[in-house]
This record gives C-alpha cells, structure tokens and sequence, in this order.
C-alpha cells in the first residue's frame, strides 16, 4: 500500500480536487490518503474560534457561513447532481459546528479550537471521498477520530502509538481489503473518551507518517505545489536548487530549524520502519521530487538554507553580576515555559544568557516584566535567523550582504546566524 497526503493548496477550489483525482486514478495500487481542509479553511476556522471565545455571535455565524459557502460553490462545481447526498452530509457538519455556539458551558479555549478548527479536515474528506467515487474510483471514507488516538493535550496532542497502531489494523486495514483508496483526515486524532484532538499546526504530514507506520506502507508521497524539497525557500532567496535525494537524518535536521516543507514529526515513524518518502508536485506529477531515505551519501553535496524573519533577542544578566550557572538556568527555562516560549536558539557566557524567539508567537513586554525582579533584560526586535546546513565561507559570505552579525553558532555541518539588516544612511 502507498500513502498519499494532499495539502491544502492541492484541494484548494474544484480544479484543484479534479487533479488531485487524476493523480490517485492514474495509480493501480491500493492507497491511503490524508488530505488537508481546503485552501485556507483552517485559517477561516481559526477565526471561528476566536469569535466563539469572545461571545461574538454574530461575527461567529458570518464566519461559518463564508465558510459553509466556499465549500459548496467547491460542491456545485464538482457535482452536476444537487440531489447527490454529499451536500447534505456536508450540510449536517455545518449545523453541528453552528451548534457549538449555543452550548451552555465552554471549556478551555485549545479544547474548543480543537473540536472547531478539526472541522476543516472532515469537511475536505468527505467531499473528496465523494467525488472519486463519482468518478468510478472505488474509495471509502474513514474518520481519523476511529484511527488515531492521543491523550488529551489539545492542539499538540501526543500519539498513543501502541492503540493508534490497534486501529488501523482493526479498522484501517480490513476496510482496504474490499476498496482501493481509503480517505480520512490529517491533523486530527481522538482521546479515549472520544474526543476530537490535532497534533499541531500543519501536523497533516505526521498523520501521513502514523498511517505509513501503522500500515506498513510500501511508501508516503507528499504532493505539494513545489518540484521537491529545495535548498532554501523561494520566497527569500534566489536560484534555489532541488535536493534530489536526503537522508531522514538530513530531513529531521532541516525540519528541527525550521525548514517548511516537511513537519518536524513527519520523518521518524518513517524511519523506524525505512519507509521511504517522496516529496512531488501535484502541477507536474510526473516528475521525480524529491525522494528521502535511509542514505546520507548526498546530504552534504548542496549547501541548504532556512530563513526565520521577525526574531526577538533577549539577554538576561543577574543584578548581582554573578555567574549564570545551573540555577539560574533552571529558573530562566522555568519562567519561559510559563508562557509557553519556544526557544529558536540559546547562548551563554558567564554573566549572560541570551535566547532568540519568533516576535510574533511570544509577548515581549510579558517577558521583560518577568524576568525583571531577578535578571538586567535587554531585548533586540527585527532579527533574521539565518541557518546553513553544510556551510563554507562562500555560502556565509553570501547570505550576510549588508547585515550585522549579532550572534554565530557554527557544528561541523551546521551554523546559525543571528542577523540585523544594515540600514543604509
């Protein structure tokens, strides 16, 4: 069996489903799919949310109404029949997300965005599954929330691997006996009492790795609008250069510092069973991609580079001028976790411990304050990040025209470099 995972652009408007269609019919073999909400439906859903938690009645119902409309001009533009039951099944999961807002007791806000924003995934599924049926593919549709199960840390639930695993060959893998393509949700997963959970933002790529992994595919296939994995992303850098082969070492690296095609999960379910994985244009499906397996012999021929913009540098100083040591430490990770603070990189010296964060993911003014009764806090907002995997002078050269160099951190294979532009006077 292989596995297939769609993402949002490939699902995108009607055009974009047919194609899709067209690239699981031209495979004879048996497939499972994961596909993703619909072009920016988890955006839309997202807002849903926050006007359900603000008590916004009214903006809420515009909102799952503008939603519940793209849908259907998708519907009517796939199906010639009106009749055709899809639009009332999908019309059921509108009326059960338009419910949530009369319930009378909410609970915690990431335990709502879950049972909202999941919505996005089983909307897309379903309409999918449909319309490979109509046209001739045997397929079926099964809910993720009967496959994955996670314990209860919503919005980055964790697998329970060993039930996860139970499923799918009690459920999953009969099922495929008697159809060709089955279709279910990514991103999404269920607790013991059964309730809706997500694995993380964009954490569609991991649902396609727990089914390979489950399943014991043949292979993943993750069908993007790029040729492959490229070695640094387009939007920021010029005559970037697909990776025609990498190692899963290499794609946990790339992933850990930030690179976006693969989610960082994605890759070792994958590995632990060498399960290979190809990353392909869903524009030109024909064309080779980019293929990631056990082999680290090309990882280091093409110098990659990922690019985190809008950074924060905090450096911390206790009053008494003394030594940061272990206490200090353990109090600075203490007060970061309070506030949820993911740390890009980290550097100290004997009076000074320095932590780079995503400025807009984190509260610079919540920080200053916290860490002001014990620590001098000086922080530098507008900050580049700058990561080269198998780096040389020349690729460092190159990506540090015109920018101040604040902090470096070069390993053998990797540096980071924390960067302020040059302001030209």
């Amino acid at each position: 069996m292989k596995v297939f995972k769609f993402g949002g652009a490939s699902v995108k408007d009607a055009e974009a489903v047919r194609n899709m269609a067209n690239i699981v019919g031209s495979f004879n073999d048996k497939i499972g799919v994961i596909v993703s909400a619909m072009g920016k439906t988890t955006n839309a859903l997202e807002i849903v949310v926050d006007t359900l938690w603000n008590s916004d009645e009214k903006g809420f119902i515009n909102k799952v109404e503008e939603i519940r409309d793209f849908h259907f001009s998708i519907m009517k533009d796939l199906f010639q029949n009106t009749n055709h039951e899809i639009f009332e099944e999908i019309e059921n999961e509108f009326e059960i997300l338009k419910n949530r807002f009369d319930e009378s007791s909410r609970q915690k806000f990431d335990f709502e965005y879950d049972q909202i924003v999941s919505a996005g995934e089983t909307l897309s599924t379903k309409i999918v599954a449909s319309f490979l049926k109509e046209r001739g593919i045997n397929a079926a549709w099964i809910d993720a929330r009967s496959l994955v199960r996670t314990d209860k840390n919503y919005r980055e639930a964790e697998v329970d691997w060993e039930v996860t695993e139970t499923l799918y060959k009690t459920v999953f893998v009969p099922r495929l006996e008697t159809c060709d393509v089955i279709i279910t949700q990514g991103f999404t997963g269920h607790t013991k009492d059964g309730k809706t959970t997500t694995l993380g933002r964009e954490g569609s790529d991991y649902s396609a790795g727990i089914l390979a992994f489950c399943t014991n595919a043949e292979d993943v296939t993750i069908w993007k609008d790029v040729p492959g994995m490229l070695n640094a992303d387009p939007k920021w850098f010029d005559d970037t250069i697909k990776l025609d082969q990498i190692s899963f070492k290499e794609a946990i690296e790339l992933s850990y510092y930030g690179a976006s095609v693969i989610h960082p999960k994605t890759v070792k379910p994958l590995q632990n069973k060498n399960i290979p994985l190809y990353v392909k244009s869903f524009i030109q499906p024909n064309e080779p991609g980019t293929v990631i397996q056990a082999s680290t012999e090309m990882d280091s021929l093409i110098p990659s580079f990922i690019f985190k913009m809008k950074q924060v540098l905090f450096s911390f100083t206790t009053k008494d001028f003394s030594f940061i040591v272990e206490k200090h430490l353990s109090d600075i990770f203490e007060k970061l976790a309070s506030v949820q603070a993911k740390i890009n990189v980290m550097q100290n010296s004997a009076l000074n411990f320095s932590i780079l964060l995503d400025e807009e993911k984190v509260n610079v003014e919540e920080i200053v304050t916290l860490f002001s009764k014990d620590y001098h806090v000086k922080f530098n907002l507008g900050l580049e990040l700058i990561t080269i995997r198998h780096y040389d002078a020349q690729t460092i050269e190159r990506v540090t025209i015109e920018k101040k160099i604040l902090l470096e951190q070069k390993t053998r294979e990797t540096a980071r470099l924390i960067v302020k532009q040059i302001e030209n006077t």
